[in-house]
């Protein structure tokens, strides 16, 4: 698999550019998956190009856990999501290098997004490991990887590592500019 590399937080900037939502819009990438009153995860959510989205999705009754391993990152998201007023909706942590912290979450989440983020993790198995936990049995989980980053056979390798954790591929869905996959728990 790829070597393990960290997006930098400055280019946080330009991952959250209104102009990405031509490619790559999240509200059309998110609405078959994410429902109002649903507990999300959002794994390296950087500064918020779904967050937000997702907050106004799953509503006020619904939860988003967007957990980055970068202060920064999490300090600009949390900016984001006040000055939309969603910040109630959001529990945005810092998680370490090695893992996510979600032992709280164990059989609490509905829909899990990792979204360009597997490749840059220490490691994918402890990721998939760590999501799987988290995911109510049924939930799934939004696998999106980019091809400059990721080759068709590291993504590959990721969906294998994913059904090692009992996650199922259950679809295949087209997103732009990305190898995609959506992983249900078993």
């Amino acid at each position: 698999m790829a070597k393990h590399r960290v997006c930098p937080w400055w280019l946080g900037y330009l991952l959250a550019c209104p102009l990405r939502r031509l490619l790559q819009d999240p509200a059309r990438v998110l609405a078959p998956h994410v429902r109002e009153g649903m507990m999300v995860l959002e794994v390296g959510p950087g500064m918020g190009f779904f967050t937000l989205d997702l907050a106004r999705m799953v509503g006020v009754s619904g939860r988003v856990v967007a957990v980055d391993i970068q202060p920064r990152m999490i300090s600009h998201l949390k900016r984001r999501l006040a000055k939309a007023g969603l910040l109630e909706r959001v529990d945005a942590r810092l998680a370490e290098a090695d893992s996510m912290g979600l032992a709280d979450l164990t059989d609490r989440i509905d829909f899990v997004l990792a979204f360009a983020v597997v490749h840059e993790l220490t490691s994918a198995d402890s990721f998939f490991a760590e999501a799987s936990q988290a995911l109510k049995p049924g939930g799934s989980l939004l696998l999106a990887e980019p091809p400059g980053h990721v080759s068709v056979h590291d993504f590959d390798q990721q969906l294998a590592l994913a059904a090692r954790a009992g996650l199922r591929l259950i679809e295949r869905p087209q997103i732009r500019r990305s190898h995609t996959a959506v992983l249900k728990k078993n």
